[in-house]
């Protein structure tokens, strides 16, 4: 017999009357994009993990490689747009590169403008193995959001980067 399947979390629907029920007047108009966005967010980010696991690569690598292998020919970056073009530190670019590098994903050399300057370069084996994950992960992703019209796409699209340039204005707002 099969293990009997857990009651799902509540919806957000219910954790927002709730709410309302225990302490009206609390603002909870928020709950019911924002619960569901974090329960997404969790369910592709443990489904990307074991596509990743299964392609022999962890997120940091993907990441890394996966942005050089955007550039284009010939598959360089200087370490400064790796940290612009992926939103990670300096600091992490750097460990993320000596890794990659150990690895023999990645080649280092200096960059002909400024001494600080060093360029990235994909190795044959960086480039087949981001060529290989991409697809797997990106294919599962594609699976993933299949339940979705060609009709609703775009209409979700809109909504998440109106909602994405929104957010990023008012919590920068906020740190400065």
């Amino acid at each position: 017999m099969p293990a009997p399947t857990p009651d799902p979390a509540p919806s957000a629907t219910d954790i927002a009357t709730a709410w309302q029920r225990e302490r009206p007047g609390t603002p909870t108009e928020s709950i019911e994009i924002v619960t569901p966005i974090w329960r997404l967010a969790k369910l592709f980010t443990d489904d990307r993990n074991r596509a990743l696991r299964e392609a022999g690569i962890d997120a940091a690598t993907l990441d890394l490689l996966a942005v050089i292998r955007r550039s284009g020919p010939p598959y360089t970056l200087s370490t400064r747009e790796i940290a612009r073009r992926t939103l990670v530190t300096a600091g992490a670019i750097s460990q993320r590169v000596a890794r990659a590098e150990r690895n023999g994903l990645v080649r280092r050399t200096p960059g002909s403008v400024g001494r600080r300057t060093v360029l990235v370069a994909l190795t044959p084996e960086g480039h087949a193995l981001i060529e290989r994950s991409v697809d797997t992960v990106l294919g599962r992703e594609a699976a993933l959001v299949s339940g979705l019209s060609e009709d609703e796409r775009p209409a979700l699209i809109a909504l998440l980067d109106k909602l994405m340039t929104d957010v990023r204005l008012r919590t920068a707002r906020e740190e400065s």
